[in-house]
């Protein structure tokens, strides 16, 4: 008797009508997911990339005039510091003016695919300090860099991984170059780098 009635009871429940309310807000729901992932994200900062290269060049000549390696390093972790605050706040007014949230799928994509790289050189660097290899982390620093950009900028526009990999090239570069040109290779990198790109960014993709 019981499974009868529970027969009856799903007859019943499946003649019900269907709320088309729920239904339009599944698909809605559905068709914004798909979107999200099959975009990119597009927010990543051409004039603050300008920015950023402005004042590693800037960097480059005060830290060649740095006669005691502490300085030195000083001097780039400081421009490390202000060219990640010139970033943030590039790419959050980006996404502002292009009404694009950064809670998105595709920006946090960009952001777990970019900080593991970031995340290793900030390790290896206080390893490098530790022991004194002062000299292998300006390769160290532009690989990684670039590999960070590489890896964040396969969710964002071609441009971006194509920079990251010139990054890549200029860091392997670094390794056999004498010591005396690591402020120089920083400021191609870091500094002529993004001032090229982010002007390409900024031309083509708003920004």
């Amino acid at each position: 008797m019981a499974k009868i009635q529970t027969i009856r009871k799903e007859e019943i429940e499946a003649k019900q009508p269907i709320n088309i309310g729920d239904r339009a807000f599944d698909n809605l729901k559905f068709i914004r997911q798909t979107m999200e992932r099959s975009t990119s994200f597009t927010a990543v900062p051409g004039y603050g990339g300008i920015f950023m290269g402005a004042t590693a060049i800037a960097a480059a000549i005060i830290a060649n005039f740095q006669p005691l390696i502490k300085d030195w390093l000083i001097v780039w972790l400081v421009e490390a510091f202000l060219a990640f605050a010139i970033g943030v706040f590039a790419m959050w007014q980006k996404s502002k003016i292009a009404k694009i949230p950064l809670n998105s799928a595709p920006a946090k994509k960009f952001a777990l695919s970019f900080l593991p790289s970031l995340i290793c050189g900030v390790v290896i660097t206080l390893g490098l300090w530790r022991f004194g290899h002062f000299e292998v982390m300006i390769p160290v620093w532009i690989l990684l860099y670039g590999a960070a950009v590489v890896t964040g900028g396969s969710f964002s526009v071609k441009v971006v991984p194509i920079m990251g990999w010139c990054f890549i090239a200029l860091g392997a570069i670094a390794f056999f170059l004498p010591t005396g040109f690591g402020n120089s290779i920083m400021g191609l990198s870091f500094g002529v780098l993004h001032i090229i790109f982010g002007i390409i960014i900024a031309r083509k993709f708003g920004g």
